[in-house]
């Protein structure tokens, strides 16, 4: 079971999603209405997702999460918001969000999500996923993540096979499916992607594809190079 909290400054929103979660049985150990409160539950609470909203008062839900993860670097946040702006959406991958879903999506994928994020796997919304990436590969700095050439300069550290993996990443493959390609099992898959993101100063697989695709692994198709 996993331990959600839900943070959205609208109560009938956090209701909802609230009844949602328990009904596919998973356990909601908290809400928050704002962000400063979120940063206090989820340090109390220690859920494993945090499904966060982006707009809130007092405090907004990319700087709370860049709080949230500060002090517990294992929790997974997942944004929910009804916005799509490509400026938003890179404030809250550089913060550490392991997903972005619009609130106007189906029921089963928000659950989908949540379980997804427990297990640390990225997920954009499709209409987001294509955008964030192309902006990926137009960049010639990382001003997002502060990483710039140093990421660049970073990457000569990685191994043949990590630089693979990293490729795979950006493909937007499972470990599954890159244990699948590259022959090999989940646990070494796992050890890899965790070497790439130490190695790089990443907090997690999505900017890892970020990474990916402006280093010119991975075309603009999703194909790996």
């Amino acid at each position: 079971m996993i331990r959600v909290l839900v943070v959205d400054d609208q109560a009938l929103v956090r209701a909802g999603v609230t009844l949602l979660l328990r009904t596919a049985g998973e356990d909601v150990v908290g809400e928050a209405a704002d962000g400063q409160e979120a940063v206090r539950l989820a340090e109390r609470l220690r859920p494993d997702v945090v499904l966060m909203d982006l707009r809130m008062p007092r405090l907004d839900g990319i700087e709370a999460t860049r709080r949230i993860l500060a002090a517990r670097p294992g929790t997974h946040v997942l944004m929910l918001t009804t916005f799509d702006d490509d400026a938003e959406v890179y404030g809250a991958l550089s913060a550490g969000a392991v997903g972005y879903l619009l609130k106007d999506g189906e029921p089963e994928a928000m659950i989908d999500a949540v379980r997804r994020a427990a297990r640390g796997e990225p997920l954009l919304a499709p209409a987001v996923l294509a955008r964030v990436l192309a902006r990926a590969v137009r960049a010639h700095q990382d001003t997002e993540t502060g990483r710039g050439e140093g990421t660049a300069a970073a990457s000569d550290s990685l191994t043949p096979r990590e630089r693979e993996v990293l490729a795979l990443v950006g493909a937007g493959r499972s470990n599954a499916e890159i244990g699948s390609d590259l022959h090999l099992g989940i646990t070494t898959v796992k050890s890899h992607v965790a070497a790439v993101t130490q190695k790089l100063g990443l907090r997690n697989r999505v900017q890892a594809a970020v990474v990916a695709h402006r280093l010119g692994l991975v075309d603009d198709r999703f194909r790996v190079r």
